[in-house]
């Protein structure tokens, strides 16, 4: 009897759990430096099929392009791998001398990764080495648009793992996804935690699976170029990291907001780098190819800005990097003021910081609360007032967001999931690595004795006597003090008796 394609899938989520749970229990036995022997092969086998891994998922997508689908497998391979090779994962990871606490390593067991079709292969390389580093398992739940290229950077991970010592059925990817079998996967007894990286309904279903999960938030990012910019290496860097596999990382750029003083010249600066400015003709018919039905449309996902004008039907030059429109509005009715995950901008112009605040915040509220925002300054008080003001988790300074963001030219963690924090509806506002998936014991020494506590009734009779004692002897009745706390004593006595 052949299975249809939800009951093979619900199936297949099953017996992945079960293989993943008894591998995973094996692994917790391993000492740290048996799990960096893995980590490493993993690493190194990332290295080696970067170029293939990222050949299948252009191919099989047609999301992005090669040269950058390399580099994006190659920062999981190796920046990734650099931030945690040296991280304690096992037993006692930190001991706190002066209050005497011990801090041990439990991994939380298994792990649910949900795979976006934007970063189908580096996900995986990303989620697999974090995961084993802190000793679990992991089972993948692929998009339905990228599930062969990320079985094969699965079977890469798991092969690799295996060969450098780890036991079978740690790393598991479902071959055939559906969203009944993402459903089970996230809601099973044997899923321990859940890493969501993919659209807004994926990441909301993951938290109201009953697990826990650290999902992530759209990125509408908005970037601040101040008067003070140095405007060259900010148009080079904003291209550069805009146009980054055509846009598909979250973290990119998606409007500039410039101070009218330097609109000029870094209009100029943008052009030098490839940027073409779009006409209000030309304008209003790429806007009307970014939406389908409220939503972002899937087909501009990705794409060349001369695929993307040719959509449209407007003709580009051919050195044409990145596409931008000129815009006054923020929401819907505005489509160049949404997350476009595609090589184009929209640029506001304000008159200074409080404009320009207000406009980014506007931007961060329409879908990105809680991601990046940018500042291209070199005056430090704008810089921490802008970092203090925006309901962001990260701020990259004077780089590309696309970089910045997820660590590859700034020192926060490098990582491929990144917490938009309360503000996005998120558990963390961190970049997500290894420690996001152990929990810490604490061996707590005793370092001083808890005083004896006074019996409340009896403090509060003393206080009652003091008082009767006082207002008694106020009355000059001819008795001592000692005389009639005796008789208060006895009164007090008969009334408890």
């Amino acid at each position: 009897m052949t299975l249809d394609a939800d009951l093979y899938s619900i199936q297949e989520v099953r017996t992945y759990l079960a293989q993943a749970k008894e591998a995973q229990a094996k692994l917790a036995t391993y000492t740290q430096e048996q799990i960096d022997r893995i980590i490493t092969a993993m690493s190194k086998a990332g290295v080696e099929n970067a170029e293939r891994l990222a050949a299948l998922a252009v191919e099989e997508t047609g999301f992005g392009n090669v040269p950058d689908k390399r580099m994006k497998n190659l920062f999981a391979s190796q920046d990734v791998y650099a931030s945690i090779k040296d991280v304690k994962t096992v037993g006692i990871v930190r001991k706190d001398e002066e209050n005497k606490v011990w801090e041990v390593a439990q991994p939380v067991g298994i792990v649910a990764g949900i795979v976006p079709s934007t970063n189908p292969t580096s996900t995986v390389i990303f989620k697999s080495m974090i995961a084993l580093k802190a000793r679990n398992a992991i089972v993948f739940s692929p998009h339905p648009s990228a599930a062969k290229c990320t079985l094969e950077a699965a079977r890469l991970m798991a092969q690799a793992a295996v060969q450098a010592g780890a036991p079978e059925g740690l790393i598991h990817c479902v071959s055939k996804p559906t969203l009944p079998a993402t459903n089970e996967l996230m809601k099973h007894k044997l899923t321990n935690v859940i890493l969501a990286t993919g659209g807004t309904p994926m990441v909301r279903a993951a938290y109201s699976s009953g697990k826990p999960a650290y999902g992530v938030g759209p990125g509408n990012v908005p970037v601040y170029i101040h008067h003070s910019a140095d405007l060259a290496a900010a148009a080079k860097r904003i291209v550069q990291s805009k146009t980054f596999d055509y846009g598909t990382i979250c973290a990119s750029e998606q409007a500039l907001v410039i101070e009218e003083s330097v609109k000029h010249q870094m209009i100029a600066a943008l052009k030098r780098e490839g940027a073409y400015f779009l006409d209000e003709n030309e304008k209003a018919k790429v806007a009307a190819i970014i939406m389908v039905n409220g939503s972002l449309n899937a087909k501009i996902v990705g794409r060349s800005p001369h695929v993307i004008a040719q959509m449209a039907g407007i003709s580009i030059p051919a050195e044409t990097r990145v596409l931008i429109a000129e815009e006054t509005g923020v929401g819907k009715e505005y489509p160049m003021s949404v997350e476009k995950l595609a090589p184009i901008l929209a640029l506001y112009t304000v008159s200074g910081d409080n404009e320009a605040f207000a406009r980014c915040r506007e931007l961060l509220t329409h879908g990105g609360l809680g991601h990046t925002a940018g500042i291209h300054a070199q005056d430090d008080n704008v810089i921490a007032s802008y970092g203090q003001a925006m309901p962001a988790s990260r701020i990259p300074v004077n780089t590309g967001t696309t970089f910045g963001g997820i660590g590859a030219t700034t020192g926060v963690q490098p990582s491929f999931t990144l917490g938009c924090g309360s503000f996005g509806n998120n558990i963390t506002s961190d970049n997500i690595g290894p420690k996001h998936l152990f929990n810490i014991k604490r061996v707590a020494f005793g370092v001083r004795e808890m005083p004896e506590s006074t019996p409340v009734q009896a403090a509060a009779t003393t206080q009652a006597e003091e008082a009767v004692l006082q207002a008694v002897s106020s009355m000059n009745v001819g008795l001592s003090r000692d005389e009639i706390k005796n008789i208060i004593k006895s009164v007090l006595t008969e009334m408890t008796s």
